[in-house]
């Protein structure tokens, strides 16, 4: 499922809640998947917007625009390409700068199912700013054969999450680059993929599909083409792979439940093999 750029392109300030719950058959709220649920914010410059999720996890990615975030009385300033997550009972009030677009992806919809509200913190309020995330993705980028790795990404991991190496203990986040002339190989996992496209150019894309031919290729796959501020769902157990025929680098941020499924063991990642991948059908 793809929801367009053009829902947060509005001169309102609100939350658009990318909203599958009724696909999905869960009620009480809205839900993106089973367990997570993500919106774009809109603030118009000089407004302000509150937020009191009952969730363990809230992550914030800045898409565009600056301005801070008052949480429990302790100032968060943000400007475009930050993230930051927040931890249970967090009551915050986010003013704008200037118009601005936050991603916003929390685990409320899981608070809901299992029927239960968050009795203690698990990890502190953490920023992850723009420029360290940056630098450390040219790193990677630069590094011999770099465009031998299936992916190049900047894994955005929380000191209070040593075992999972998440950002918080439920919600995992990547910071990705597609270079240009990319094909990252297919992959798949248990976990639901809600991913943002950062930026792009026209020709950059993902292949889904529920199985592998002999070659490793996906048979009969849906094509989702990327669009710069759109979002896109993966189904969970799904192979999928990005393609960039653009001729431009773009970037991508996918948020997965990863830290609830790695501390589970049921994550189940599995990369296909350049050579077969009758292994994985």
């Amino acid at each position: 499922r793809q929801f367009p750029s053009s829902l947060h392109r509005s001169a309102v300030s609100q939350v658009v809640p990318l909203d599958l719950s009724s696909e999905l058959g869960i009620s009480g709220g809205p839900a993106t998947s089973p367990a997570l649920c993500a919106a774009f914010i809109q603030i118009q410059a000089g407004e302000g917007l509150t937020t009191a999720p009952t969730a363990t996890s809230e992550l914030y990615y800045v898409l565009r625009g600056n301005g801070f975030s008052c949480v429990d009385g302790a100032f968060i300033r943000w400007t475009e390409g930050d993230v930051f997550v927040l931890p249970s009972n967090c009551h915050s009030t986010h003013q704008a700068h200037e118009n601005s677009v936050l991603y916003w992806v929390t685990d409320e919809p899981l608070m809901r199912y299992l029927g239960v509200s968050p009795t203690a913190r698990r990890f502190r309020p953490t920023m992850f700013t723009a420029d360290r995330t940056r630098a450390e993705l040219d790193v990677i980028a630069s590094a011999p054969r770099a465009e031998d790795r299936n992916r190049l990404s900047v894994l955005l991991a929380g000191a209070e999450q040593p075992q999972t190496l998440t950002a918080t203990h439920v919600l995992w986040v990547m910071y990705g680059l597609l270079p240009v002339g990319a094909v990252q190989r297919p992959h798949r996992h248990q976990s639901v993929a809600l991913d943002l496209i950062i930026d792009c150019k026209p020709g950059c894309y993902t292949l889904v599909g529920g199985r592998l031919d002999e070659r490793g290729e996906i048979v009969n796959p849906t094509r989702v083409d990327w669009e710069p501020g759109g979002a896109f769902v993966t189904p969970p157990g799904l192979w999928h792979a990005h393609y960039n025929e653009s001729g431009h680098p773009a970037h991508l941020l996918p948020v997965q439940d990863a830290g609830l499924q790695t501390y589970l063991r049921s994550l189940d990642i599995r990369f296909v093999s350049s050579v077969t991948s009758s292994t994985y059908l």
